[in-house]
């Protein structure tokens, strides 16, 4: 890859703690990864237009509150209706074993459940983000 992966870590809706959120951008940023990080309590709207104004090829949304379907889906819509569905929406936190699939269908391009080593997810990262890279050139 020419340049290093561009991820906001975003805290959609009523979520209070962010301690995963933080370890999540410092793990990615050791990985070599741009991270941008929007703090707590964003709207869908907020997450967008930061994700626009910072040129990111990632958005991994944090999400312990049990909306992670709904918020996911109107990220996903949101960007879509920006023209800027190119860009790779991840998803952890607290997401039961029977969301994960539905959440990948919605078209989620990875889902870390609470206990998803760190190892395993700067490298799923980055293979999507480099084929996205790729599928546009």
């Amino acid at each position: 890859m020419d340049r290093a992966i561009r991820i906001l870590i975003a805290k959609p809706g009523l979520d209070g703690h962010d301690r995963g959120a933080k370890v999540i951008a410092y793990a990615l940023r050791d990985a070599g990864m741009e991270v941008v990080y929007t703090g707590l309590r964003r709207s869908t709207d907020e997450i967008i237009s930061a994700a626009l104004q910072e040129d990111v090829d990632a958005i991994g949304l944090s999400i312990l509150s049990g909306a992670h379907i709904a918020l996911t889906e109107k990220i996903l819509a949101s960007l879509k209706e920006s023209g800027a569905d190119e860009i790779a929406v991840f998803v952890g936190g607290t997401i039961p074993p029977g969301d994960v699939e539905p959440l990948q269908q919605m078209g989620a391009a990875g889902v870390f459940p609470t206990g998803t080593p760190l190892s395993a997810i700067a490298p799923a990262i980055r293979e999507v983000v480099s084929a996205r890279r790729a599928a546009q050139s």
